[in-house]
């Protein structure tokens, strides 16, 4: 169940590192207000995770998943470069994303 809630803090993360680009400088209040409350939601369920599992397992799955999204959502909805080197290296990352899973005890 850790896993589960791990993943869900990762895609929290992807919703306000993309809501941030929305917030112009938290200059816009919705989008602000939306951004703000998935950072909360966010680090509240990485906590939750890490009460079952090792605390640089869970932080560098968070990162990953939240990189990984961010990333792939850049290019599909601001044009982003999506040349070989950026696909490869989220590849990498989605590699490393399994492979500590597979290795972590929990």
């Amino acid at each position: 169940m850790a896993w589960v809630v791990l993943v869900l803090a990762g895609l929290f993360e992807i919703g306000w590192a993309i809501g941030l680009k929305y917030t112009e400088g938290f200059t816009r209040l919705w989008p602000s207000v939306g951004t703000i409350a998935a950072m909360i939601v966010s680090l509240g369920l990485l906590g939750i995770a890490m009460k079952s599992l090792p605390v640089g397992t869970a932080y560098a799955v968070w990162v990953g998943v939240g990189a990984v999204g961010t990333a792939i959502l850049g290019i599909l909805l601001f044009g982003e470069s999506a040349n070989a080197g950026r696909i490869v290296s989220l590849g990498l990352i989605m590699l490393g994303i399994v492979g500590l899973k597979l290795a972590s005890p929990s």
